[in-house]
């Protein structure tokens, strides 16, 4: 066989070393953060919880998510591990007064971009007789056909 036909293959074989050698990385490097927990540390579950560790077994993780709150985890629930500054602003929103206090507030939803001089009412109740009493008699007649049901083309039977 010469190298050409072997090339391919190769490379095939390359690319799959490559790609799991990175994958186990990956893994180590989860255990290692896993392994790093200490009680009082912050962590945020793969589901987005944010919660404390109370408690580190050997495949569970007993965490407070509030005062009073206590959840079990498996060790490989745990998604990070975060350093306090950065639980204490995500949870407790300490660190938040760089955000400018000029910046205009913007509203759940849409009622406030809508002026109320603009919002006339619709009535949508049904009409009064004064509107019936000005009915033409052809529409009265139209009416009548139409509660009959005589108003069938070619084709139409009274079949249910």
């Amino acid at each position: 066989m010469d190298i050409v036909t072997l090339l391919p293959f190769i490379v095939l074989i390359g690319a799959m070393f490559l790609m799991t050698r990175s994958a186990k990385k990956k893994q180590q490097a989860a255990a290692n953060m896993r392994n790093q927990m200490q009680p009082g540390t912050g962590i945020r579950t793969i589901g987005g919880l944010y919660a404390t560790v109370k408690e580190v077994n050997e495949d569970t993780v007993l965490v407070e998510a509030a005062p009073g709150v206590h959840l079990v985890f498996a060790k490989n629930a745990i998604g990070a591990v975060l350093e306090d500054a950065e639980y204490n602003r995500i949870v407790h929103g300490d660190g938040d007064s760089d955000l400018k206090s000029d910046t205009p507030i913007v509203p759940d939803d849409a009622s406030s971009l809508t002026d109320d001089a603009q919002d006339a009412k619709i009535d949508l109740g049904k009409k009064d007789e004064a509107d019936d009493a000005e009915a033409t008699p052809e529409a009265e007649a139209k009416d009548v056909k139409d509660a009959k049901g005589d108003d069938k083309s070619d084709g139409d039977t009274d079949a249910k």
